[in-house]
């Protein structure tokens, strides 16, 4: 007999994280330094060790360069972590490297609040800035 507290769910690897999913289309204001800021409350991953759902917000702020992120695809990027087991820590530094890989920002902010699990509290960020900033 199976002990309930050892049970575990399946879990997807990271590899399954689909960064191909996103897209973006051209910032016509090169030049021009805004903030965009891409905010949901419906970030799913699972806990890498027991299978069991993390629910999250999930902010990103960045200033494009050259490249907007579509959000139709952003979406659809979020939802390929929906079975994956990763640790917050970790999504939260995935994120940000996807993100920035696809968009080259000259600056970016992800920040990840996972909701109140065990009656802990965790918010995760990184930064991450062009050092050199020619456009």
């Amino acid at each position: 007999m199976i002990d309930p507290l050892d049970r575990k769910y399946n879990i997807q690897d990271v590899s399954t994280i689909d960064a191909g999913a996103l897209e973006t289309f051209p910032y016509e204001y090169p030049g021009k330094e805004i903030a965009v800021t891409i905010e949901t409350d419906e970030f799913t991953a699972v806990c890498p060790w027991s299978g069991l759902p993390d629910f999250g917000s999930i902010i990103v702020q960045y200033a494009p360069a050259r490249r907007v992120i579509e959000l139709r695809s952003f979406k659809y990027y979020l939802l390929s972590y929906r079975n994956v087991g990763i640790y917050q820590e970790h999504a939260v530094n995935r994120v940000l490297e996807d993100c920035v890989r696809c968009a080259r920002p000259l600056w970016m902010k992800v920040t990840l609040d996972y909701r109140i699990r065990g009656g802990i509290h965790t918010v995760t960020s990184r930064e991450y800035r062009r050092r050199n900033r020619a456009r």
